[in-house]
């Protein structure tokens, strides 16, 4: 049966819901690191590379701790305002409307800040007092504090790769956060973690898979901006599972959302050549 609640309006606020945990393999001892945090409600920075499982592994956490969890994917234009709040015009009325960082706040949820490093600088400057004994969040525009709820957890998720000059966390930002190292999976766990997202039943299927996409990310160092992600691991297995052929579905997940320089395209074909045969 469908679920009745797709494609309809929800809070920002996910609240726990029945069921089973959204899947999740721990690769070390990220699961007891993160308890030990929520336990003193200290802030949490999630370290790595794209499509690694940060983020399935705070839902993860969330639906097991059965806290509230809210999540903003940062952007370059994400303000201060966006996340605190403004005011607005209603009717005749000038009316607060708090924004996503202020509900989780006052209502006690696992804020979420995705990708933080794209944020500009005046909004990391605004978590600060919520990251140490204050627990506080400030509200220029109202002349107030909010003091956190007692359940409220911070939560930041950033990828090391994007260093730049211009695009990196302040050592002040990020001295303030429990940090948690996530990485690729070994082969033998990646494999799991693929056959259990998509659903794959053919473990030879898989295993090639996850042997070329491993092969494909010593091409990192090599041109290729990106590494070939366990996502992008999973959407091939979910492709070859609505019937695209091996290639097909690896050059779909695998090869053209990665890259546009033609000699990659081409070594990139090479490996899932070696591992599936070569399309017609």
């Amino acid at each position: 049966m469908s679920n009745p609640s797709r494609g309809v309006e929800r809070d920002v606020i996910q609240r726990p819901s029945a069921g089973k945990a959204p899947f999740y393999l721990p690769q070390k001892d990220e699961v007891e690191i993160f308890r030990a945090a929520w336990s003193r409600r200290l802030p949490v920075m999630l370290k790595g590379p794209t499509g690694c499982g940060k983020t399935r592994f705070l839902e993860h956490m969330a639906h097991t701790l059965r806290q509230p969890l809210v999540t903003v994917a940062c952007h370059e234009d994400l303000t201060s305002s966006d996340l605190v709040g403004r005011f607005l015009l209603q009717g005749d009325e000038t009316v607060w409307q708090d924004g996503p960082l202020t509900r989780s706040v006052k209502e006690g949820a696992i804020c979420y800040l995705d990708e933080i490093v794209e944020a500009r600088t005046d909004t990391t400057v605004v978590i600060h007092p919520l990251t140490d004994h204050r627990r506080q969040l400030p509200l220029d525009k109202k002349s107030q504090y909010i003091d956190a709820h007692p359940d409220f957890m911070l939560v930041i998720s950033y990828n090391p790769g994007y260093q730049t000059a211009l695009k990196d966390l302040k050592p002040s930002t990020k001295q303030r956060f429990i940090g948690i190292n996530f990485d690729y999976p070994d082969e033998e766990l990646e494999r799991k973690i693929v056959a259990g997202e998509s659903g794959c039943q053919k473990p030879d299927v898989v295993e090639k898979l996850v042997a070329a996409g491993r092969r494909a990310r010593a091409l990192k160092d090599h041109g290729l901006e990106e590494a070939t992600s366990t996502r992008a691991l999973c959407y091939a297995a979910d492709l070859m599972n609505a019937g695209l052929s091996a290639v097909s579905a690896a050059r779909a997940a695998m090869v053209y959302p990665l890259t546009d320089d033609p000699a990659l395209v081409e070594a990139l074909e090479e490996i899932i050549g070696a591992h599936f045969g070569q399309a017609a």
